[in-house]
């Protein structure tokens, strides 16, 4: 049940979108369990974003949500996939992406919890 949410000081086409989902979709694979077939993601584009005072470089942030707990190490490797996912696809330099990670132990999905 993860769900990734991003926002980015750039716009985002419906070509990219596009790219995005199919990447993000292998990419949340990186953490034990996760796969597409549950993945929700939600892309908010042209945010006014700061990082350093700064607004002049392209930012992204990103949040991965999931049910359970995030392995470390399947976290570094999550992160590295993002950065280039966004370095290759909008031009946002890893410097200046962030990604938050949330775990839980409660995730409703149709009327009911897991």
């Amino acid at each position: 049940m993860p769900m990734i949410s991003t926002k980015t000081s750039t716009p985002i086409t419906a070509e990219q979108e596009l790219i995005l989902k199919d990447k993000l979709g292998k990419a949340i694979e990186c953490l034990a369990g996760k796969s597409d077939a549950w993945l929700m993601l939600g892309f908010e584009d042209n945010c006014r974003l700061w990082f350093r005072g700064d607004n002049s470089a392209p930012l992204a942030y990103v949040e991965v949500s999931a049910l359970g707990k995030i392995n470390p190490s399947d976290a570094e490797d999550l992160t590295a996939e993002i950065c280039n996912i966004f370095k290759e696809v909008l031009g946002i330099d890893g410097s200046g992406v962030y990604v938050k990670y949330e775990e839980t132990d409660k995730w409703g999905f149709n009327g009911g919890n897991f």
